[in-house]
């Protein structure tokens, strides 16, 4: 297959905004792909418009991508060609190294169309936006294979690789889907939540009656055990198994021989009470003496769901089914606190209670609900409270792939009622939709205090942030204060997002940095 063809289609589905559209260009392609019965190839499609690389990092980003030669005029390069390219480049080492990734590069570029150029470049900076995300691609796969779609999210949701799946229906099919299997020692995705705005929708949505979990700010960890081995995995599937033993520890204790569980890792306070996130946070870097680490800061473990016991699956169980297991087999201090209601009341109570406790808030789970490993199910609802605080934007940065020559990230400052200045606490460039964005570089170009330029070039953030005079406000949503050594207040906002600019209130209306400190004294 072209390079050529892969480009085309990845282009013409980020011009989509209809997910049938996406579903069915990807399906055209990957079956022609398939046609070929080449499985490795079919693999790296899938990979690619999924915005990833089979080699996962090959040394080459955005500063890589400055200077590129001229495109050719003629597409000659492969899918397979491609491929092993990036292969080569990535097994690039030892003196003078750069050097030589940066020929090959060159040479890869010189010999691409442009619209080759712009899809490796896009896919090398991180930047394929198409919107071929797992739930398209997977739908695209089972289109493609002429396969039960339900049958592909499955197998790739057991198996933790899409491309592998893919491989595997296009070229064998469906017979070949049975291969990937829930494995004790190999993580799977885990189950997600939507939102809701509170435990009245919650139980209306879950159908009345639902079971109340409260919901820990620590870190989402999935354990795997076959007798005395232990697996450790994050939420993004990388095995952390070294650095918690007091979860290996907890998950040796349990009365099973094999088990898998979906758990919380959080550092308590004497008192029983959450520390910041960060402080769980810091068990998960590496560290030179993880006995040290785990005796000056342990972590607790608190289990709330289980996939696998004893050569048993668990998943399509309900939840009530599983939480029956769950409690015969884990100890009360292991599990988190719940409440299985009908009643408002007592849902709001049992919220109420739980943020009290320093808590971020509860989950509402469907007592009917199997556990969708991989997926944003409907049967999870997450409830907590969003702050939010009316900031002044200090200055914007120049965005990069798909958002050159836009303004993207902003600064965010909040007023000091003693001085009258704005203290800095982060940046964010979530929540920004298209038409935001055109709209702020127009506004902020407008408010720019100083030079302008680095709007279409890859230079250093230096060259790429636009001082702007603070007059715009900007409600931000966070969903915390953390401590911060990088912003003079000491302070840095969790997971900011835009909601909307605030045209209707000047910079002297926006929250000061008082508010923000009484965010951050309450724990939120």
């Amino acid at each position: 297959m072209q390079l050529l063809d892969v480009a085309t289609a990845s282009a013409e589905v980020g011009a989509s905004s209809s997910r049938l559209a996406k579903t069915a260009r990807i399906a055209d392609l990957l079956g022609r792909a398939g046609d070929e019965d080449d499985a490795d190839q079919v693999a790296v499609v899938v990979s690619w418009l999924s915005g990833e690389l089979p080699q996962r990092q090959i040394g080459v980003g955005w500063a890589s991508l400055r200077s590129l030669p001229p495109p050719a005029e003629l597409a000659s390069l492969t899918v397979s060609d491609v491929h092993a390219r990036f292969t080569e480049i990535g097994q690039v080492a030892g003196k003078g190294s750069q050097a030589r990734r940066a020929g090959l590069l060159t040479g890869l570029f010189g010999a691409a169309t442009a619209e080759e150029q712009t899809f490796l470049r896009r896919l090398l900076g991180g930047e394929l936006r198409q919107g071929a995300l797992v739930g398209v691609m997977a739908d695209a796969v089972a289109k493609a294979a002429g396969l039960p779609a339900a049958a592909v999210r499955r197998a790739a949701m057991l198996g933790g690789d899409l491309p592998a799946v893919a491989a595997a229906a296009l070229t064998i099919g469906e017979a070949a889907l049975e291969r990937f299997t829930l494995t004790v020692g190999r993580p799977v995705g885990p189950m997600l939540a939507q939102t809701a705005a509170g435990v009245a929708e919650a139980l209306e949505r879950l159908g009345g009656t639902a079971v109340f979990e409260a919901k820990l700010d620590g870190a989402r960890v999935q354990v795997h055990r076959r007798g005395d081995e232990v697996s450790i995995y994050t939420r993004s599937l990388d095995d952390v198994t070294a650095r918690l033993p007091e979860v290996v520890d907890a998950a040796l204790a349990l009365p099973v021989t094999t088990v898998i569980a979906d758990a919380e890792a959080i550092a308590l306070k004497p008192d029983g009470r959450p520390h910041r996130f960060q402080v769980t946070a810091s068990r998960f870097g590496r560290s030179a003496d993880i006995a040290a680490a785990a005796a000056a800061q342990p972590l607790s473990v608190f289990v709330f769901d289980l996939l696998h016991v004893d050569g048993v699956d668990l998943l399509d169980k309900t939840a009530s089914e599983r939480i029956e297991v769950l409690d015969a087999l884990v100890p009360k201090l292991h599990r988190v606190d719940r409440l299985v209601t009908d009643d408002v009341e007592q849902a709001r109570e049992f919220l109420e209670v739980t943020l009290a406790a320093g808590h971020e808030g509860v989950m509402a789970k469907s007592l009917t609900a199997p556990y969708e490993a991989g997926r944003r199910g409907a049967g999870w609802l997450k409830v907590k409270p969003v702050h939010t605080l009316d900031l002044v934007v200090l200055a914007v940065e120049w965005g990069s792939g798909r958002r050159t020559g836009k303004l993207s990230n902003i600064h965010l400052g909040a007023r000091d009622p003693q001085t009258g200045e704005f203290v800095m606490l982060g940046k964010t460039f979530k929540g920004m939709t298209d038409a935001m964005l055109e709209w702020q570089t127009t506004r902020f170009l407008e408010l720019a205090d100083g030079p302008t330029d680095g709007s279409g070039s890859m230079a250093g953030s230096a060259g790429r942030v636009v001082r702007v005079r603070p007059e715009q406000v900007v409600e931000i949503a966070f969903d915390g204060v953390q401590t911060s050594t990088r912003y003079p207040g000491g302070m840095a906002l969790r997971f900011a997002r835009v909601l909307r600019y605030r045209d209707d209130k000047s910079p002297v209306e926006a929250d000061t940095i008082d508010t923000v400190r009484a965010f951050y004294q309450r724990g939120s």
